[in-house]
């Protein structure tokens, strides 16, 4: 999943920087902003594929400028 993540580089053009932050009782969750987008907690399981990347993208979607077009991968 961290290459999922981590190897789309389009996403770079507004995420100012990434924090993974171990921790211990199969606690997973992921925040982007200060808004909580995936919680293993909440949801009772883990994450599917490509279901944080999206949940990233719908926030960073609310950041884009209407005429910015992200680059091909």
């Amino acid at each position: 999943m961290t290459d999922e993540i981590l190897g789309e580089r389009p996403i770079e053009y507004f995420v100012k920087s990434w924090t993974m932050i171990p921790s211990s009782g199969g606690v997973f969750k992921v925040t982007v902003n200060d808004e909580v987008v995936f919680s293993k907690k909440e949801v009772g399981r883990h994450a599917e594929e490509g279901e944080v990347r999206t949940a990233i993208m719908k926030v960073l979607d609310t950041l884009r400028p209407v005429d910015f077009v992200l680059p091909e991968k």
